[in-house]
């Protein structure tokens, strides 16, 4: 699978969105995308163009007038990490078809290569891990805890 900046760059800002989203007595605050872009340093044009996205998929309320940016839609424990992704145009794959789901596949012929469904198959598990992560689990560090729970493929060959 191939995550390139865009998708990368979403989950960043709006792990920054939920970090800093909320004021000292803990009631939620607007932030700007330009305290975002200086604190994890990517271009704010970027990151209009990826929030534009994030709020047309529900996942950020925008907030005009001073003070205002951007507020997640939801708590950060229902934000999933695969949400993010897809919103930005991101398609969680590993396979180099083109088109996913469709008989044809990459090869000149037409036909898929015999290591299709293996990668298909890990494109699914990326999906699934990435759907398990919330975006509290990213801000509290508890993504390798995850990882270190799941059963490794000896485990379960061996039950």
């Amino acid at each position: 699978m191939r995550l390139s900046t865009k998708g990368r760059y979403a989950v960043m800002a709006m792990a920054d969105l939920a970090r800093n989203g909320r004021a000292a007595a803990g009631e939620p605050r607007a932030v700007s995308l330009a305290e975002i872009a200086a604190r994890q340093e990517i271009s704010l044009s970027y990151l209009e163009q990826l929030f534009a996205r994030l709020r047309k998929a529900g996942l950020v309320l925008s907030v005009r007038g001073p003070g205002g940016g951007y507020r997640l839609a939801r708590t950060p424990a229902e934000t999933a990490v695969a949400d993010i992704v897809l919103a930005v145009d991101e398609p969680i794959r590993a396979v180099r078809c083109s088109v996913q789901g469709t008989p044809r596949g990459c090869m000149a012929g037409g036909e898929r290569c015999i290591t299709h469904h293996l990668w298909e198959d890990l494109g699914a598990e990326i999906h699934a891990y990435l759907a398990a992560v919330s975006l509290e689990d990213v801000v509290m560090k508890r993504t390798g805890l995850r990882r270190r729970a799941a059963p490794t493929l000896a485990q379960g060959a061996a039950a």
